[in-house]
């Protein structure tokens, strides 16, 4: 790959969104590469920026860094290999399963929500998050009746 192919630091940032340290951090996790020119500069293949939207895309639906990690590791382990088509049918069914639990979730918290906001209720006794006493503690951290099955 010449010269001419490698982006900088700032062309890889403007180009994606990404902050300069969410880059380094990426690489310093494995997600993507850099060269090094004489300076020390980093110097990023243009297929990064795939690899990257893919991360960001991950991020935003709730795919933690540690799954992106894995998942990307075992399609496509060279950071500089712009995934195909293939590897990334490979990647989707694999996140599927995750994202179908992620859209649950997000149905569960929407219609509590609009319950807690329209239900006029004057006590909590019927409340569907209400937690008197903290006496969910016992069963672990969070909201335990916004999400049974954690």
């Amino acid at each position: 790959m010449d010269g001419r192919e490698l982006m900088t630091i700032g062309e890889v940032a403007h180009r994606s969104g990404l902050a300069h340290s969410a880059l380094r951090y990426y690489e310093s996790l494995g997600l993507i590469t850099s060269r090094r020119t004489s300076g020390n500069q980093r110097r990023y293949a243009r297929s990064v920026l795939r690899r990257l939207a893919v991360v960001h895309a991950a991020q935003r639906v709730g795919v933690g860094l540690d799954d992106v990690c894995r998942a990307l590791a075992a399609i496509a382990p060279d950071p500089e290999h712009a995934p195909t088509k293939r590897e990334w049918v490979v990647l989707s069914r694999r996140w599927r399963p995750l994202l179908e639990a992620r859209i649950r979730e997000l149905e569960q918290v929407r219609d509590g929500l609009s319950m807690c906001v329209g239900c006029g209720c004057m006590t909590m006794r019927q409340c569907a998050i209400y937690n008197p006493s903290d006496e969910l503690a016992s069963t672990g951290a969070g909201a335990r009746r916004v999400f049974p099955h954690d």
